[in-house]
């Protein structure tokens, strides 16, 4: 997920505060202060605080480049010599650098930086998107996550879609509260992904015994087409909606899915776990009919002992199955809108993802493996 980083530096307490509650009320990851406010800031809720300086502090994070990244003293000729990234590497964990980019030499100042932090800070002047593109280049493969500072929403637009990938994350150094708000619109909109589903015709239902089934309560609002992908097979998962349709047993609850036994497989960003796994707190990638997906925060996990059905299905050259609890209100997507479980008969069709690769503790790998 994308992060969302405030710049609340500069200015009194009485001129930030109101920038850092906007920020904490959207949801922003981080705040960047001036020391003498660390605590002010965590009594007005829990957010991440990092500040600059040269050894640490109170704060969460400490950045580094009060020095030659932000230009007010000269770059060495060898960066080897380097006072910034020599802070950095006795700095310890967490830390993050800051680098403006005012020409070449300070972007391999920012890559050079970049490999002892856990965080780049980089800040564009006269440039949009190729400085940015160099960086994630000289970058890769490395675990530093970048952090593209702007002044509007617009500009972390461009900052997250850079790439395939994009900066990590945004840090907005404005005193605009609507246009914090509308970075947090922003991310959201770029943490949006899809997913290629495909129509998966069913061939076998039946009635299964008992079994211990897993109800994932999260903390948004699900809508029609929207749910989890499970599946007792990691390369094969099902669409299963929340339960966002009224019935004439029980009120909607739309932000609950009904997602599978314990052993079942449940896709999380480009994972999978485990849904007896799951608990609250933790993250779910959240569906919809037509591969979009979003991040949904796990509230609580409920799981009972409850009748369960069986379900295979074909797509196409191989079969992928799963088992659901055997009740009316358990839906499955289909192309034009959901199918209950109970209503389930051979040659319907129903949403499913197919991925190539096997699973080794969540990870996609090429390899062969068995799983009937």
């Amino acid at each position: 997920m994308k992060e969302k980083w405030l710049m609340a530096r500069h200015g009194s307490w009485d001129e930030v505060k109101p920038r850092i509650t906007t920020a904490l009320e959207s949801g922003f990851d981080c705040v960047v202060v001036d020391r003498k406010n660390v605590e002010r800031v965590r009594e007005l809720g829990s957010i991440k605080v990092a500040c600059f300086g040269e050894e640490r502090g109170a704060e969460d994070m400490l950045i580094i480049g009060d020095g030659e990244g932000n230009g007010s003293q000269s770059l060495p000729a060898d960066l080897a010599a380097s006072r910034d990234i020599a802070l950095a590497r006795k700095a310890g964990n967490p830390t993050a650098g800051y680098v403006v980019i005012k020409d070449k030499s300070y972007e391999e100042l920012a890559v050079a930086l970049g490999k002892h932090v856990d965080y780049l800070l980089v800040v564009g002047t006269d440039w949009k998107v190729i400085p940015l593109e160099n960086m994630i280049a000289g970058l890769h493969g490395s675990k530093v996550r970048i952090i593209s500072c702007v002044r509007s929403a617009d500009e972390a637009e461009v900052a997250l879609t850079t790439l395939e990938k994009g900066a990590a994350g945004v840090l907005i150094d404005t005193a605009d509260l609507s246009e914090i708000k509308r970075v947090q619109a922003v991310v959201e909109r770029s943490d949006v992904q899809g997913l290629e589903l495909v129509e998966a015709v069913v061939t076998e239902v039946k009635q299964a015994g008992m079994g211990d089934r897993v109800c994932v309560d999260t903390t948004s609002l699900l809508v029609s087409g929207e749910g989890l992908l499970t599946g007792s097979q990691s390369r094969g998962m099902f669409l299963v909606q929340a339960e966002v349709e009224e019935s004439p047993y029980v009120a909607s609850r739309p932000f609950r899915v009904n997602a599978g036994a314990v052993h079942a497989y449940v896709r999380v960003g480009d994972k999978t776990r485990y849904l007896s796994e799951l608990k609250g707190g933790d993250e779910v990638t959240v569906v919809g009919r037509s591969g979009a997906t979003r991040t949904a925060t796990v509230g609580r996990v409920k799981i009972e002992r409850r009748p369960m059905i069986y379900l295979e299905a074909q797509v196409g050259e191989g079969r992928i199955s799963t088992l659901l609890q055997n009740a009316e209100t358990i839906k499955l997507v289909t192309p034009e809108g959901t199918i209950s479980v109970v209503d389930l008969k051979p040659g319907d069709r129903i949403m499913a993802y197919l991925e190539g690769g096997a699973r080794h503790f969540g990870m996609s790998i090429e390899e062969t493996i068995v799983e009937r």
